[in-house]
This record gives structure tokens, sequence and C-alpha cells, in this order.
């Protein structure tokens, strides 16, 4: 338990000096009414580390807690905690984005891929109600090509930078096709090269990126194609990288464990996860001096 307010410290002295801005010298953020003793600083610490330790129950992370709390004697109900998680969101993706631009300043190449999102079984998808509060937000149905497989949920878009570290991410229904991220994305890579796979294939929208936002998409051939040219060794290894970062967050961080009600809940729980990631990619770089993307064992 010693470890874990240990890890929690460094995780929170990050996290302060991110959002040194918008935050009092309480760690919460200024407003009226009765100041929490368990700040917002530390409810966003101890997000980002329950993941970044692999707790996918935070039953058992709070039972845990509780039988020490001698180390966390302001800690609140679990309840509370879920909730002021969930509003605290946006500070949560400002603190991903300030630990991601130290770590990528001068990159100029990028990879872009998705992954599916499966909130229950298919067969159990038309009478649960998870997630179905809001027709906008709804789950759908979608085909993972690389699974060769129907689902019922949602779709990860993700860019990393060729060593893993995911810059940008978002959520989408399952049915929408890859290559629709790209008109999200393209006014934040201008002057970048994009490396996709075939799902972002399309002569019209390179031609769009490359003259409106200077943004290079490269993406591998069709085999029935005019003129095909197999794309360079380079560039399919390159591209693995982003495939690796997809498979850590599904054995080691479960991001296909759904134990949310509401999309609002699986997205704080997605963002928690991937800046989990982030962290211990920071501080296996910069603080314990190991390989960035040995995540696993990081913080024992």
């Amino acid at each position: 338990m010693n470890n874990l307010r240990k890890n929690f410290d460094i995780f929170l002295s990050i996290v302060k000096q991110s959002l040194i801005n918008e935050l009092n010298e309480r760690g919460n953020i200024p407003k009226r009414g009765k100041k929490p003793k368990f700040s917002d600083a530390e409810v966003i610490s101890l997000s980002i580390l329950s993941e970044s330790l692999m707790y996918d129950s935070e039953n058992y992370l709070f039972k845990m807690m509780h039988n020490h709390k001698k180390h966390f004697p302001n800690l609140i109900h679990r309840s509370a905690y879920n909730r002021r998680r969930r509003a605290l969101y946006q500070l949560k993706e400002r603190v991903r984005q300030y630990v991601v631009h130290h770590m990528i300043r001068g990159e100029d190449t990028f990879v872009i891929d998705s992954m599916p999102i499966q909130i229950c079984q298919f067969s159990r998808s038309k009478r649960i109600r998870i997630c179905k509060d809001d027709y906008h937000t709804s789950p759908s149905y979608g085909f993972c090509a690389a699974q060769n497989s129907y689902y019922y949920g949602y779709k990860l878009h993700g860019v990393t930078t060729v060593n893993g570290i995911i810059s940008s991410f978002d959520l989408s229904k399952a049915e929408v096709a890859d290559i629709h991220y790209l008109n999200d994305i393209k006014d934040q890579y201008s002057g970048c090269m994009l490396l996709g796979d075939k799902a972002y294939l399309s002569d019209p929208m390179q031609l769009e990126l490359f003259e409106d936002h200077n943004l290079i998409l490269k993406t591998p051939m069709r085999a029935n194609q005019k003129n095909y040219v197999k794309q360079p060794a380079v560039f399919r290894k390159v591209r693995k990288r982003i495939e690796t970062a997809f498979s850590q967050f599904c054995d080691q961080f479960k991001i296909q464990k759904n134990y949310a009600k509401t999309f609002h809940g699986l997205a704080t729980r997605i963002l928690a996860k991937i800046t989990g990631f982030t962290f211990l990619q920071f501080l296996n770089k910069y603080v314990f001096d190991k390989n960035m993307n040995h995540v696993k064992h990081a913080l024992l």
C-alpha cells in the first residue's frame, strides 16, 4: 500500500503541474460552495492511477484503500468518486494533452487506425439498455475486418506517433467508416505525414488533405488497383506500432470490459485508460529510464 501512496503522489504532482493555471492551492476548481477535502486533482490522479495499475474493478480498489485508510485519510465514497470523475472529464483530457505535448515535440509522422469497442455480446444487443439514453451517442452494429466478425458497440479511432504515443483519439458509432475521422483531425496534423491502412484509401481525400492542409496521407494500394505498387516494408513496420498499442489496451488495460451504463461513463473509463497508458510511457521515458512501451509492470 505504501507503493500505492508513492505512485499516487507521483501522479498527483503531474496532474497539478498540468493544471497549474486552473486549480487553486488545494487542487480544486475555484467555485462557490463547500470545498471538498479529497480534491479534484486527487480524483483525477486516482482515476488515472487505478487504470495504470490495471485495476478493472473499483470495488477491489476501494476495498484496498479502505483497509489502509491512514494513507488516504480524506478518501470519499465510491459513488461520489464516480460522479466527480465523470464531471472532471474535460480536465482529465487537458492533463493527457499536456503530457502528450511534452512527449511529441518535433514529430512529423503519425499512424492512424481504429479498433472495435464491443459493449455486449452480439446476441444481447437488442434487449440491453446500456448507453441507449441518447440516440446520437447510442451504440450501433459494425464490422471488424481484422477479426472478420460483426459486433455491437463503438469504434475507437486513434492517432499515434511512430513510437506509440496516442496523440489524439475519439469514439464513434461502430457503423461509421474509418475515413470520416480524417475530417476531425485534418487541422491538427497540418504539415505532417499520416500512415493508414486500406480503410483510409481514397484518392479524393488524399488530394484534399494535401492541397488544403499540407497533410500527406500514405495508404497501401489494393492488389486489383491499376498500376499497383506494394507499399514499402518500412511503412508496414511503422504502422504496426498502433496495432501493438491497441493490443495493450485489450490485454493489459481490459478496454473491452464494460462496466459503464451510459456513454459518458464509458467515455470516461476509456479516457482514463488511455491517459494511464500515456502516463506510464512518460514515466518510463523520463523517470524510470525503461523502454517507453513496456508499461505492464512499470509501477511494480
